[in-house]
Parts: structure tokens; C-alpha cells; sequence
């Protein structure tokens, strides 16, 4: 790809990365942002979904201790163990949803007003569920990822799945979702972290097969920038947002959804941006 495709792929690669764990939906911002830049078409998805990898590598390697001690411990200890069911449960609904309706709902969802309207849509939910947990604090069982249950981890993976529906968000969906289902928010956090390793991997493996017959190797150097680009933002982002859920809440990035999503829908209302 040429040169103005590099900067857009960094553009995007930066988007991706300051998104992807902020439960603002990475997946809507790289829909609008591509659409501004451009940048859209059967290439932009596989794109989009692939760089998300480079976030996930973020999570990686901020909790590589955790991730290598579970490993090592998955003959004999029965914590390590249960973290990887845990994982893997919570994994399985959103990969059976996907495999089943992704490419319907890449037809008929990705799109910025579509996704303007899930942004409104998940920003009440977010407000809803902080104002749950504010009232009832008691409601709150779980304060640590290594206490989940299998079915915590289920519920969670169920929750997961809302975000095949672009603009919900995949952190959004898994975060709020935990503390509906009993999880504190720093405990649903850090899951949220976890489980985007199998999810992204995956979802980004399983669009370059699909799609491998559109790419080829000139595409190569925009998605080596677009992946670098996600792994850096993503990690300071990462850095940030673990500091942030220890002394704060979502109800920020609820209102930002909102007037986000209002000035897509009001702008493709009035015909201020065409929006591809």
C-alpha cells in the first residue's frame, strides 16, 4: 500500500489502541474514523479487526506474570486451572454468535449510524448499571478475578457477545455486564482485560482466513503499522485505565458515548457529513 494508506493505518492503528479497553467501542470508532479517513470497504473490516491483535498483545504483555504463572499451573494448581476454564468459557458464546451471524451483522451494522445508535443505547446501560451498583453495593460478591465461578464467567461470555453488534463494545459489554452479575468493577476490569486475549486472537485469525483471498502481500507494511500502532496506544491506555477504575467510575465515558453518538446521528440527519 502507499504511503497516505501508512498514515491512515497509523491513524487507525492509534484509535484502535486508545479504544479497544475503554468501554467506548473501538470497533465504532474505527468504522467512523474509516469512514472519515476514507478508508472503508471489505480490506477496511478485515483491517480493523485484524489490528485489534495488537492491542490484545498490550494485555499480554502487561500481565504476562499472571498469563505464565497459569500456564505453568495448569497440571497442579487448581486456581490456575479454574482461570483457564474460566477464560475459555467466557470465550465460547461470543465465538459461537459470530461464527453463526458476524458476517450478516458486518453487512447490515457496520456503518456510523448504526453504530451512533448502539453507542446511545450502551451509554444508558452504562449509567443504569453504575447507579445499580452505587445503590446496592451488597450486590457486589465477587472483588477478584481468581474468585469467579465458572457460571460468572459464562454470564460474563453471554454478556461478551452483545459486542458482536458494532458500537456496543467489547470491554463496555463484559465490564458492565460483570458488575450486573455480582462482579466489582476493578474484578469485571481486569476479566474484561483477560478475555480480549482468546477474542481478539481469534476474531482477528479467523477474518485474515476468511478474507484471504482479497489481501495480499502489499498489504503487509499497513498492517505491521496498524499493529504496532494498537500494541503501543493500547498499552498506555491499559496503564491508565487500571489506575483510573481503582478511584473512579464509567459514568465519563457513558456521556461521552452519548454526545459522540448525537453528533453522528444529528450530522447524518442533517447531511453536514455523508457517512459511508
Amino acid at each position: 500500500m502507499d504511503a497516505p494508506s501508512l498514515v491512515v493505518a497509523l491513524a487507525l492503528g492509534i484509535v484502535e489502541g486508545l479504544t479497544e479497553f475503554l468501554p467506548v467501542s473501538s470497533t465504532g470508532h474505527l468504522i467512523v474514523a474509516g469512514s472519515l479517513l476514507g478508508h472503508t470497504g471489505e480490506r477496511a473490516k478485515v483491517f480493523e479487526i485484524a489490528i485489534q491483535s495488537g492491542a490484545m498483545l498490550a494485555v499480554v504483555w502487561e500481565y504476562r506474570a499472571r498469563f505464565g504463572h497459569a500456564i505453568a499451573g495448569l497440571r497442579g494448581d487448581p486456581l490456575a486451572r479454574r482461570f483457564a476454564l474460566n477464560l475459555a468459557i467466557a470465550f465460547l458464546p461470543a465465538a459461537v454468535l459470530g461464527l453463526a451471524f458476524g458476517s450478516m451483522i458486518q453487512r447490515a451494522l457496520f456503518a456510523p449510524v448504526p453504530v451512533a445508535i448502539a453507542f446511545v443505547a450502551g451509554a444508558l446501560v452504562i449509567l443504569w448499571a453504575e447507579r445499580r451498583q452505587k445503590r446496592a453495593p451488597a450486590s457486589v460478591r465477587v472483588t477478584d478475578v481468581d474468585a469467579m465461578t465458572p457460571l460468572d464467567a459464562l454470564k460474563v461470555g453471554f454478556a461478551q457477545a452483545f459486542a458482536l453488534i458494532p458500537g456496543t463494545s467489547r470491554s463496555g459489554a463484559t465490564i458492565i455486564g460483570g458488575m450486573l452479575f455480582g462482579l466489582s468493577r476493578q474484578a469485571a476490569t481486569e476479566f474484561s482485560f483477560f478475555l480480549a486475549v482468546p477474542t481478539l486472537v481469534a476474531a482477528g485469525a479467523y477474518s485474515l482466513w476468511k478474507s484471504r483471498d482479497v489481501l495480499s502481500t502489499a498489504d503487509l507494511p499497513a498492517f505491521a503499522v496498524g499493529f504496532a500502532a494498537a500494541f503501543v496506544s493500547a498499552f498506555l491506555c491499559l496503564r491508565w485505565l487500571i489506575r483510573y477504575v481503582s478511584r473512579h467510575d464509567f459514568v465519563p465515558f457513558a456521556w461521552y458515548r452519548i454526545a459522540f453518538g448525537l453528533l453522528i446521528l444529528v450530522t447524518a440527519w442533517t447531511g453536514w457529513v455523508r457517512w459511508s
